[in-house]
């Protein structure tokens, strides 16, 4: 009789060994041991040719003290007639005069700028040709408000100045009467 529905007994197969994931290539080395022990033999050859050839010695590496030195130079225009006071000597024999200096410009344009701005709340403003004491040769235009009679005067101006956006600074001059 013929067997039309393919039961046959099925045949054990008894593969213990199987493995689940397998590779069809064999196993191979990415990089070959030969390779690495060249390349080990090369980079030793070239660190013992260094040595001798660029004379490497650390002990000849030594540290240089730095000295500083601060060097303050003063414009020359406050040496002339003029007189370096204490605070607490008394100023009767003195004639000081105070100012506030709005600024010095390079371009006389910005210079009657800050004028025209400062025109309304200072009444007594000038722009003053001076000369650079960083840069020497080079023209400036100064503008100061002043002279006022004392130092409380100045500072209110000084202060009204710095309302208006710009950064004023202090200048007394004082001469021997």
């Amino acid at each position: 009789m013929k067997d039309f529905a393919n039961r046959k007994t099925a045949k054990k197969v008894k593969n213990k060994s199987r493995r689940t994931f397998s590779s069809k290539r064999p196993n191979a080395d990415v990089i070959s041991n030969s390779t690495i022990f060249y390349l080990v033999l090369v980079s030793f050859c070239l660190a013992f040719m260094s040595f001798f050839y660029f004379k490497t010695e650390i002990s000849s590496i030594k540290l240089e003290t730095a000295a500083n030195s601060v060097t303050i130079n003063f414009p020359t225009s406050l040496m002339d007639d003029s007189v370096l006071i204490e605070e607490e000597q008394e100023q009767d024999f003195l004639s000081c005069k105070y100012f506030v200096q709005v600024g010095a410009y390079g371009n006389k344009k910005y210079a009657i700028e800050a004028k025209d701005m400062l025109k309304i709340d200072i009444q007594n403003i000038s722009i003053n040709e001076v000369y650079s004491s960083l840069n020497p040769g080079k023209l400036l235009n100064s503008v100061i408000s002043g002279p006022y009679e004392n130092r409380s005067a100045a500072n209110n101006a000084k202060e009204k100045i710095t309302r208006k956006g710009f950064d004023p600074r202090m200048r007394t001059i004082c001469k021997q009467i």
